[in-house]
Parts: C-alpha cells; structure tokens; sequence
C-alpha cells in the first residue's frame, strides 16, 4: 500500500500587537506632523506635546511632576529664582537663557532635568486615550527650545516604558487609582527608592501625588509602585462597599449565605503571581 504524504497546513498568522505598534508609531498625528515639520502643540487626552519644526522640545501631563518640580526638589535650582525666570519671560519665550544667565543652572543640568521632565510627561500624553488630540499651529512654549528631541525617539522611549512596565507588573491598575498597603505575613526586603514610595502610601495617594512629593519622575515611581505591587506590598484602593449590597448581590443569586458565615475576599494580587509563575514553567 502506497501511502501518500501529505504537506501540514501552513499555521494561521498571529498579528504582532507590539511589532503593529512600532510600525505604526504611537501617534499617527504626532508621526505626520514629525514629517511636515510643524510648530505648535498637540493637546491630548493625558498631556500636550509642544513641537518646534517636527521636533518635541517640551512635554507636559497632569500625571508628572513639572521641570520646576524636578529642578527644585532637590536644590538643583533656587524655587525663587524659577519663579524669577518665569515671571521675566517675554513673548520670545526665552525664560531658558534666564535661567543660565548669572550661573543660576549650569547648561548641562537644564539639559539633564529637562529631557527627564520631557520623556516622562511624554510617557502620559502619548498613553491610549478615548479623545482625538488636537493640534495648535503656531504655539511655543515659554521656556523655549532647552534640546529638541526627534519624534521617533520619544515614541521609541514611550514604547520602551510600556513594555518594562509590563514586564515587571502586568495590572495597570495600581498606576493611576489610590494606593494602599496589603498586609502581609512575611513582607520581603524593599530597595530604598521602594520603601521611600512605599512609605508614602496611605490609601489616598496616588502615584502621582507620590511622585510630585518625593519630586521624582512619575515613571520612576511607577517602577517602584509596580515592584512593590508584584511582591504583594501594595494594591489598588477597594471603594467600600455599601452597606447591603453584598446582601442585595446574594439575594439576586437566589443564594443565601449562611448564619454567621463571612466570606473573604480572595488575594488577587497572590492569584496573579501564583498564575504568572505557571505561566513561566
């Protein structure tokens, strides 16, 4: 009996989100206007980028902490003499020479603090949003023209952050919402930028509010919030519950709980690592 092969079907496609995004660029509108080489700021649903001939040369999010925040928190730069510059800045928006003139800032630490406050801002206003961003022609931003940064980079660094995000802590959720600790019997050793986040949290802060207090960029903190969310140390506030809805939830089940019987609410945070170590083995 002769027996015939027989060639395997070829294996369905398998669309490549991470490889799409790449290709596509982050923003479509910020990759057009990159290429005409325009000048204004494109308003987003989390943040505005300003861009100077195709260039991004500020950023700016409710979700950062500002250039002043991380120029000052530290002694980098005198609040007063910010404060100075940006009081003293004329329609030429040249608020960055004032800030040079007289040795107030060395030129490489304007430089240093500014690409650290732009990419970090940027990381927000790029985020998915739910609204169309619209963009200005013709909009500068006071400070001025610090050091321009090509399109392509800033989405390049914003996909970067995404994925190391991901990586250490897939549930997004901790990023945005309230933070509060999780009791934990046997709570393991904290790096010292973790456990200055971590001693902030209190069930009303969140990321942001921690970041802005220890005048750190927002995504460092979001590293150290997703670090401590991955060891069970911290977790998304819970809204409390009001009171008869457990009840009212349980009668619209037609189950009823028994007498002096309270159920615990599982460990999420314990069911995610448990299920993402499977998944690794």
């Amino acid at each position: 009996m002769t027996m015939v092969g027989t060639t395997p079907p070829p294996r369905l496609p398998v669309r490549n989100k991470a490889a799409g995004s790449r290709s596509g660029g982050v923003s479509p509108m910020l990759t057009r206007l990159a290429a005409e080489r325009a000048t204004g700021v494109l308003v987003r649903e989390c943040g505005t980028l300003y861009l100077t001939e195709g260039r991004v040369v500020h950023a700016e999010s409710p979700l950062a902490p500002g250039l002043d925040v991380i120029l000052t928190a530290h002694g980098t730069l005198d609040a007063r003499a910010w404060q100075d510059a940006v009081d003293r800045a004329d329609q030429r928006h040249d608020a960055d020479r004032l800030l040079l003139d007289g040795g107030r800032l060395a030129p490489g630490a304007l430089e240093l603090c500014h690409l650290s406050a732009l990419y970090d801002a940027a990381y927000f206003a790029l985020a998915p949003s739910r609204t169309p961003g619209h963009f200005h022609y013709g909009t500068t931003h006071w400070l001025g023209s610090v050091h321009p940064v090509p399109v392509a980079a800033v989405e390049h660094e914003t996909l970067r952050r995404r994925s190391l995000l991901h990586r250490i802590w897939p549930d997004p959720a901790s990023d945005s919402a309230p933070l509060e600790r999780v009791d934990t019997a046997a709570a393991p050793a904290v790096a010292p930028r973790q456990s200055a986040v971590l001693g902030r949290v209190d069930g009303i802060r969140t990321a942001a509010d921690i970041a802005r207090e220890l005048g750190r960029p927002a995504f460092h903190t979001l590293v150290a919030v997703r670090r401590l969310a991955a060891a069970g140390l911290v977790a998304p506030r819970t809204p409390p519950t009001p009171a008869g809805a457990a009840s009212a939830d349980r009668a619209g089940t037609g189950i009823a709980a028994p007498d002096g019987l309270r159920t615990a609410a599982p460990d999420i945070a314990l069911l995610k690592r448990v299920r993402d170590a499977l998944e690794a083995l």
